[in-house]
């Protein structure tokens, strides 16, 4: 089984920064780190790559930096490395970013893609699924369990209300959860054999994309304004007894037409 696993380096920051004339995040500078839920998907390969040995790729798009969450990877176990980088890319939205990771996947193949849920620089859940689209497979989301079975997967996905059991049929795309597993360390002898492995780098044109069809020209979703929330007012206390809080607090809802 080959195994993609796609990953992005997010800020390890809350005092991000924001381009006034694009509305896209600054990076540069910014300490960075392996997008939590990423680690979850990576962590999955690795433990099929030990029960199945199947071969286990991880990729992100992003600048040179990016490379040191691929090292990362590298170190906890993944096998090869892929860094999807050009100038071209810069400003991506998520339609755009996920139209380059599926040219990457159909180039060099696969069995099965992992990505995490979200990213929590964007909170959008949306790459995984354009990707799979792009490609053509079906994908679940969502994902807090996983069992494999030959050619299917049967997995376990949070619902709201509760729970989703969903089988599918490889090749397919899985988003996964925090609540997926425990993502291991880095491993000793993998740490220092990471840095002997070669990280490959792929431009557009090895992807056989337009220009136009990414970057912020390849992106329809405009940011128009951002901003920083302002700090909330500060709360109203009742100081009743229990039957006269709750229906102090019925009526303070009524008038503000909250029920």
């Amino acid at each position: 089984m080959k195994i993609l696993v796609f990953i992005k380096q997010v800020p390890n920051t809350h005092e991000v920064r924001v381009d006034p004339k694009t509305g896209t995040l600054i990076r540069e500078g910014v300490p960075s780190i392996i997008n939590p839920e990423d680690k979850n998907a990576l962590e999955l390969a690795l433990q099929l790559k030990e029960q199945i040995k199947a071969h286990t790729i991880v990729a992100t798009m992003g600048p040179s930096q990016a490379e040191w969450s691929l090292r990362e990877s590298l170190a906890m176990g993944i096998d090869e490395a892929y860094l999807i980088s050009d100038t071209a890319f810069a400003g991506s939205d998520t339609l755009a970013t996920s139209l380059v990771l599926a040219a990457f996947a159909k180039k060099i193949g696969f069995d099965l893609i992992l990505t995490g849920r979200q990213a929590i620089d964007g909170d959008t859940a949306q790459v995984g699924p354009e990707i799979a689209e792009h490609l053509q497979i079906p994908h679940v989301t969502y994902v807090e369990k996983a069992e494999f079975s030959g050619d299917f997967v049967k997995v376990q996905r949070a619902l709201e209300d509760g729970y989703e059991i969903v089988k599918t049929k490889l090749p397919c795309l899985l988003a996964c959860s925090k609540d997926l597993n425990i993502p291991r360390y880095m491993n000793m002898n993998d740490l220092f054999g990471c840095f002997k492995k070669t990280i490959q780098t792929l431009k557009l044109s090895d992807l056989f994309l337009k220009r136009e069809d990414v970057g912020l020209t390849g992106s329809p979703t405009k940011v128009r304004k951002t901003f920083t929330k302002g700090p909330r007012k500060e709360g109203k206390k009742i100081e009743l007894n229990p039957h006269e809080s709750a229906e102090q607090i019925f009526i303070e809802l009524q008038n503000r037409q909250l029920v």
